[in-house]
C-alpha cells in the first residue's frame, strides 16, 4: 500500500493564525484604554457595537472617514519605527472628520501584511490607540490580514475608518463671508502627505535615515520625518465652543492651494499673506534641496499651517486667545475675499 502523504496546513501556505491570535491578546489593554461612552463591546466580536444614545446623541447624523499615511510608511518600514504612524493613520481621519462638525466615536484599523510580526503590528496598534485616546474616539476593532506572496518580506499597509456623528442642524462648513478671517493652526511636521517627494529629497542630499538632520540638531532624518501627524480635535472643539467658527480646512495632499476652496463657497477664495508664519526649518531645508517654487511647495505640502478656521471677524480674537491659552500656536493667515481660489503674497519664511 502506497504511504500517505502528510496533509497540509495553513501554516504551511504560510498563514499563522496563532500569531493572530497572540496579536490580538496583546493590543487587548490598548484598545481598552480607548474606552469612551457609547462603546458596548470589547474586541473580539464579529463587528463593534456603538450605541449614539449612550454617547449623549439625540438627533444626529453620522459622518465617516477613511484614509491612509502614504509613503510615511515607507521610512517606518526601513528603519523599524513604528510608533508613531499609528497616530498617523488616525489623525488623517479625524481631523477630516472634524471639517464637518462631527465628533469622532470610534476607530477601525486595517493592517495588511505578508508574513506577520507581531512585534511590529502591536507597535502600530499601540500608536493607533494613542491616538484614538488624543481624539476621544474609541478603538472598537480592525483587521489583520495575513497574506503572502502579496508584499515584500517586512512590508505592510495600513488603512484607517473613523466613523463620528453631530446632531442634525449642526455641521459645518456654514456659509463663509468675504472679510472672514483664516486663522492656521501649526503643523508638527509634513503630517503625512507629500512623501513621495520628500524620499527624493533626502535620496538628492545624499542623507541616511540614521543621520543629522539637518534642519533639526536633536534628531536623526527618521526621527524628524517620522514626527506624528497633529491631532485637532480637541483644539477645534474648543475653537468652535466659542462661537463663530464658519469652517474648518484639514491641509492634506493639495495643502492651502486646493484644501481652502473646498470649504468656501462659490464666488468665494481666499487671500493668504506668506509672511504671517513661519514655515520653520524643516520646509526651508525642502524648498532649498529641491529648488521647488512657493507654488509647489503650497500644492504638496502644508508648509507648517495643518488646520486652517474660517472664523466671524467678530469672533476671531476671542477664538484665537482660547488657542493659545490651550497650547496651540495658531496665526492669522489671511482672509476670505471676492473671487475664486487662493491669491498669496509674500513668500514663505
Amino acid at each position: 500500500m502506497a504511504e500517505k502523504k502528510n496533509g497540509l496546513t495553513y501554516a504551511d501556505a504560510g498563514v499563522d493564525i496563532d500569531a493572530g491570535n497572540a496579536l490580538v491578546e496583546r493590543i487587548k489593554p490598548a484598545a481598552a484604554r480607548t474606552d469612551r461612552p457609547g462603546v458596548m463591546a470589547g474586541l473580539g466580536g464579529f463587528g463593534g457595537l456603538f450605541d449614539l444614545k449612550a454617547a449623549g446623541f439625540r438627533d444626529p447624523v453620522l459622518v465617516a472617514a477613511t484614509d491612509g499615511v502614504g509613503t510615511k510608511l515607507r521610512i517606518a518600514i526601513d528603519t523599524g519605527r513604528y510608533d508613531g504612524i499609528g497616530q498617523d493613520l488616525v489623525a488623517m481621519c479625524v481631523n477630516d472628520l472634524i471639517c464637518q462638525g462631527a465628533e469622532p466615536l470610534f476607530f477601525l484599523d486595517y493592517f495588511a501584511t505578508g508574513k506577520l510580526d507581531v512585534d511590529a503590528a502591536a507597535g502600530v496598534v499601540e500608536g493607533i490607540a494613542r491616538g484614538c485616546e488624543l481624539a476621544g474616539c474609541a478603538l472598537i476593532g480592525g483587521e489583520t490580514a495575513e497574506m503572502p506572496g502579496m508584499y515584500a518580506p517586512g512590508d505592510f499597509d495600513l488603512a484607517g475608518f473613523a466613523v463620528g456623528a453631530m446632531e442634525r442642524g449642526a455641521g459645518l462648513p456654514l456659509e463663509a463671508r468675504a472679510g472672514d478671517v483664516l486663522l492656521g493652526l501649526a503643523a508638527s511636521g509634513f503630517h503625512s502627505n507629500g512623501y513621495s517627494l520628500v524620499r527624493k529629497l533626502v535620496e538628492r542630499a545624499g542623507l541616511g535615515w540614521a543621520d543629522p538632520a539637518p534642519w533639526d540638531d536633536d534628531l536623526s532624518v527618521a526621527e524628524s520625518l517620522l514626527t506624528p501627524t497633529e491631532i485637532y480635535v480637541s483644539p477645534a472643539q474648543k475653537a468652535v465652543a466659542r462661537g463663530g467658527v464658519r469652517a474648518l480646512a484639514h491641509i492634506t495632499g493639495g495643502g492651502l492651494t486646493e484644501n481652502l476652496p473646498r470649504v468656501l463657497p462659490e464666488g468665494l477664495g481666499a487671500e493668504v499673506d506668506l509672511g504671517a508664519w513661519q514655515a520653520g526649518p524643516l520646509f526651508r531645508w525642502a524648498q532649498a534641496t529641491g529648488g521647488l517654487s512657493d507654488a509647489e511647495m503650497l500644492r504638496t505640502f502644508n508648509c507648517g499651517i495643518g488646520l486652517v478656521l474660517v472664523i466671524d471677524p467678530g469672533r476671531a480674537e476671542a477664538v484665537g486667545a482660547a488657542l493659545r491659552d490651550a497650547g496651540t500656536g495658531a496665526s492669522v493667515i489671511g482672509h476670505v475675499a471676492e473671487g475664486e481660489g487662493v491669491r498669496v503674497t509674500g513668500a514663505l519664511g
